[in-house]
């Protein structure tokens, strides 16, 4: 009987987490589960989870846009925590209709979104004060951020392999990050992503361009970010002007972003003064 005691008390001083199976899709959940110490709950994610390195050790449930029901609901969890970007959302509704929990994690390009979805992770996985903590974390480097504006026209182009090289337009993440920083977005006027053409490169006329560190091993390094149509005859091609950075952090709207969109703000300034 002393033993069964012990053994109920042991039971309920464990975190209110451990009794769950956690699947996490979107980079930024699972760095922020991992963030908040919550990671021993975790039972899978998704492909795009690569941060921290231990992550990867998971199993994968594929890319959060191609989504499988039958393979998450195979691993019994009993909470998803999904990035409202995760698709189909179908699969989603399945998932939740097999009487498994899931909590859509807001994917807003904005540096508000970030501290959002601290908190609503924090309260999926009950862990209000270290969410509390996290949030006033961030709050300190966001407000390292320059708020005033500077008229710096920033072009950020996405190179990934089998695809055409193309530059970020309005409603797209890198938009977000830009005008996070009080920069101009090059290619504004137009929507979404746009592959690169010398007319509209050389109308954009960026002082700084942007290409993340996978983007440049694509290309093939930094002479031939200068070999796309246009970009010699921009202010950035003359001086050269290029930030190279990690896309995931830049563009995630994870815990690195406010870093990275520190570091955007400092090579704009940079750039303004060449």
């Amino acid at each position: 009987m002393k033993r069964l005691v012990l053994l109920l008390l042991t039971a309920l001083a464990l975190p209110v987490t451990a009794a769950e199976r956690v699947i996490t899709i979107g980079g930024d959940v699972t760095q922020i589960v991992y963030a908040l110490d919550a990671q021993a709950a975790l039972v899978a994610r998704d492909s795009t989870s690569q941060q921290p390195a231990q992550a990867t050790k998971l199993p994968d449930i594929g890319y959060m846009r191609q989504l499988n029901a039958e393979g998450i609901l195979a691993l019994k969890p009993t909470l998803v925590l999904a990035s409202e970007l995760a698709k189909p959302s179908l699969v989603l509704q399945q998932i939740a209709g097999a009487g498994v929990k899931v909590v859509e994690v807001s994917g807003k390009n904005s540096l508000d979104a970030i501290s959002e979805k601290v908190v609503t992770i924090g309260q999926a996985l009950h862990r209000t004060d270290e969410a509390q903590a996290l949030v006033e974390r961030l709050e300190r480097q966001r407000a390292q951020i320059p708020q005033q504006p500077l008229p710096v026209k920033v072009l950020f182009i996405m190179a990934h392999g089998g695809m055409r090289t193309q530059a970020a337009g309005a409603q797209t993440a890198a938009d977000g990050a830009i005008r996070a920083a009080g920069l101009i977005n090059a290619m504004g006027t137009v929507p979404h992503y746009q592959q690169l053409s010398q007319e509209g490169v050389v109308a954009a006329a960026p002082d700084l361009v942007v290409v993340g560190t996978d983007g440049l091993h694509t290309l093939g390094g930094e002479e031939k970010i200068w070999a796309l149509p246009g970009l010699k005859l921009t202010p950035a091609g003359q001086h050269q002007a290029l930030l190279v950075i990690d896309e995931m952090d830049l563009l995630s709207f994870g815990l690195d972003t406010p870093g990275a969109i520190l570091k955007l703000r400092r090579a704009a300034d940079a750039a303004k003064h060449e």
